[in-house]
């Protein structure tokens, strides 16, 4: 019999952007935009933006297992908020469950961002420090798209 375990965390993830709340937006809902970076370069991307869509990112981790990202979309608020479910599986098994809210608002030029993620890490599947780092590089990610386009 393996050990269960349950870590419940939840991170907080606040940024300012040098572009109107729309072009933030954007980013999520343009599916180039959003594979450039969010998903990790060589996985497979899918998304479906609008409310009961889904979102996959699918690729090997460092020692070759598939990792699976799926998550739907509850709640849809152009240029505002978005709220998502979603589940990481390693392999077939469920390693992370979470609720992510973004929001956005207007900040003189630009637009601040605050990310929500409350999370379920499953038996040791996936540290809660993994997840900060992954989401922190995705929001830089993010910037340099922004400042790119």
């Amino acid at each position: 019999m393996s050990d269960r375990s349950v870590t419940h965390t939840t991170l907080t993830f606040e940024r300012v952007y040098a572009v109107s709340p729309a072009r933030v937006f954007a980013a999520w809902t343009d599916p180039g935009a959003r594979a450039r970076w969010f998903a990790t370069l060589g996985n497979d991307h899918e998304i479906d933006f609008r409310v009961g869509g889904k979102e996959i990112v699918r690729g090997p981790d460092e020692s070759g297992t598939i990792l699976t990202f799926e998550s739907v979309y509850h709640e849809i608020v152009v240029d505002r908020r978005i709220v998502s479910a979603s589940v990481l599986y390693s392999g077939q098994i469920p390693a992370t469950v979470s609720l992510t809210t973004v929001e956005l608002w207007e900040e003189g030029d630009g637009t601040r961002l605050l990310l929500t993620e409350q999370g379920a890490f499953l038996d040791g599947h996936e540290q809660p420090a993994w997840r900060e780092q992954g989401i922190a590089g995705q929001l830089s990610a993010l910037d340099q798209e922004l400042l790119g386009s």
